[in-house]
């Protein structure tokens, strides 16, 4: 906004210098280039106030995913400890609000891969930040209403994609990073975790064998308290990075920031705020789905998935890979019921997750290819709001229809019935 500023305070020395030729001056000529440069000023003025107006509406729609992402994603890190009792529900989301918060400070690497490592920065407008992040907040909301735990790294990752390729084509996709640094992990990261985590199960019950029920069961559920605070801080780490990259990714669009810059201090502690809220806000919906859909979970399998799943987050944001952490948790909650004998693994549910999985990309794409062709097509700033007001309305809709099957801290560990949506919700409990 500073350029604006000065802008238009050239512009108004100009009004006047042409004023005082307009009357004392009989050089026509000089009066004519004058104008002309008044004029220039003016049009790159309203270019500036625009882009600016656009920029802000970017960073607010970027920290809104960000919020959706903390909420969706809760349940990775908390909902086996919910399951088993280790942690009071909210107290749950609480203690994993406040660590990804800390999280989003560890490192930068992921927040660069996004930033640079996917499209084309020269090809990349305000417009087709915007329309990505609307593909990217869609998807999470749809999954979460129907209490899918899809990958919210996937969503952004795809929004941003179509609307690159909408706005400069196929050309403007990085695609070798897109496979080596997404979809190779996508594929590779659950089976990893999925092994890590049955072997860690089969282990830890054959040196607790000799233990009773009741001293396993409480001496596990006190570690999974340490092993669940530990994949907040990995996940805070991991997803509030990604946020930070597509901000950042704005600002270089914008002219703000040049070309290869670092997400700047204020960036990453906006972020970190934002999903820190988002989890605090808890996703009960995917949180049971988690916790109470895939495995019967008891505390030593909770400690093992917990366990698995902050090794290889956390490996994974050091060498720079935009991992999901959904696909990490569920592979590792589904080798828990693998490594433990006699636990029965529900891989119709399984199932419907990896469908889910296979389509979050080129469904959020396809959002996001749409939303840039509206915001085209109206052109300039309104453009953008038209898209951000239609995105709005159907974030409203999607809560409105989740108000019919409430999932809350109060009944998020009733028997699984099949569905998301408990068999028997109290008339008391609130929303999700």
């Amino acid at each position: 906004m500073g350029g604006a500023l000065l802008l238009a305070s050239a512009q108004f020395g100009l009004n006047r210098v042409i004023c005082d030729l307009t009357v004392h001056s009989p050089n026509v000529r000089q009066v004519h280039a004058f104008e002309n440069l008044r004029n220039l000023l003016s049009r790159l003025y309203r270019h500036i106030v625009s882009n600016d107006t656009v920029l802000v509406l970017v960073v607010i729609t970027a920290l809104a995913f960000d919020f959706t992402n903390g909420f969706h994603d809760t349940g990775n890190a908390m909902a086996t400890s919910i399951a088993t009792g280790a942690l009071p529900p909210r107290i749950a989301v609480a203690v994993s609000g406040v660590l990804n918060f800390v999280g989003a400070f560890l490192s930068l690497t992921v927040a660069a891969t996004i930033a640079s490592g996917l499209v084309a920065t020269g090809k990349v407008t305000l417009t087709v930040v915007a329309a990505g992040l609307a593909g990217g907040i869609i998807w999470n909301l749809l999954t979460w209403l129907f209490g899918i735990p899809s990958s919210s790294s996937h969503a952004l990752i795809g929004g941003v994609i179509g609307s690159t390729m909408a706005a400069a084509g196929g050309s403007a996709v990085l695609w070798h990073g897109l496979v080596s640094k997404v979809v190779i992990p996508a594929v590779l990261s659950p089976v990893i975790a999925g092994l890590i985590a049955a072997c860690g199960t089969w282990l830890l019950y054959r040196i607790t064998r000799s233990l009773t029920e009741g001293a396993r069961k409480h001496g596990f559920r006190i570690g999974q308290i340490g092993s669940a605070c530990v994949v907040s801080l990995a996940h805070g780490t991991n997803d509030a990075q990604k946020t930070m990259g597509v901000i950042t990714l704005a600002l270089i669009a914008n002219g703000t920031l040049a070309k290869g810059s670092q997400a700047p201090v204020w960036v990453i502690t906006c972020c970190a705020l934002a999903i820190a809220l988002g989890t605090y806000i808890g996703g009960w919906r995917v949180i049971r789905t988690l916790g109470k859909g895939l495995v019967e979970i008891e505390s030593p399998q909770g400690m093992a998935a917990e366990s698995a799943s902050a090794a290889v987050i956390l490996l994974s944001s050091t060498f720079g890979y935009s991992l999901s952490t959904t696909h990490v948790a569920t592979g590792s909650i589904i080798g828990t019921g693998v490594g433990k004998k006699g636990a029965q693994v529900r891989w119709n549910v399984a199932g419907r997750m990896a469908t889910a999985w296979v389509f979050t990309l080129p469904s959020a794409a396809i959002v996001g290819a749409t939303a840039y062709g509206i915001a085209y097509g109206i052109g300039g700033t309104a453009g953008v709001i038209v898209d951000l007001v239609v995105l709005a309305a159907l974030c409203g809709l999607i809560y409105w229809r989740s108000r019919a099957t409430k999932v809350d801290h109060s009944n998020v560990n009733a028997e699984w019935s099949g569905t998301v949506a408990p068999e028997q919700v109290p008339a008391q409990a609130t929303a999700a």
